[in-house]
């Protein structure tokens, strides 16, 4: 029986075919390169540069007009009777200042307690904001607890407290003076 439908099936395609091929195909127009109608490319750049999101207005800063106090200065301060001290404005930088390493009262930071004249305590000292400088000040205070260094950095604020991003970090020679 399948001998017999084979020669058939063949003979419907080889019949059946070239009516498929002769069929009309759908009509469609040429593809051009030109646009139909005339587009103004100022009209297209404004739209493509209009924002998509809703514009999210930035933090605005804070009032500068009034000085902030340093939180660690005033009544706050290990040395009595010392003054209130202000704040260093965020984006000041400290440049080559000499002073010491120590932990804060919590024991959770490291700061950098700045060489002064004992009295007037008018540099409240300044939390260290972790990076590869600190890290190198706290090797180097492995051998001495009481080494004196010398920093450069980008001081920034924080709740009533200045923080210093060293930029550099640079141990000082213990230097003996000789009467002559």
């Amino acid at each position: 029986m399948t001998s017999r439908v084979y020669p058939y099936a063949i003979l419907s395609l080889v019949v059946l075919a070239p009516l498929a091929l002769s069929q009309p195909a759908t009509t469609t127009q040429p593809a051009t390169t030109r646009p139909t109608t005339r587009v103004d490319p100022g009209q297209t750049l404004s739209r493509m540069l209009r924002p998509t999101t809703p514009v999210v207005k930035p933090l605005q800063p804070l009032p500068s007009d009034t000085p902030v106090v340093d939180t660690t200065s005033g009544k706050y301060a290990l040395a009595p009777g010392a003054p209130d001290a202000k704040l260093v404005r965020e984006g000041t930088y400290v440049v080559d200042r000499t002073g010491r390493l120590r932990k804060t009262d919590d024991g959770q930071h490291e700061e950098f307690v700045f060489d002064s004249d004992g009295t007037t305590m008018q540099d409240p000292p300044m939390v260290i904001l972790p990076n590869l400088a600190l890290m190198q000040m706290e090797n180097a205070t492995l051998t001495s607890r009481d080494r004196k260094f010398r920093i450069t950095g980008m001081v920034t604020e924080y709740r009533g407290r200045n923080c210093v991003l060293l930029d550099k970090a640079v141990p000082v020679a213990d230097q003996i003076r000789v009467n002559p």
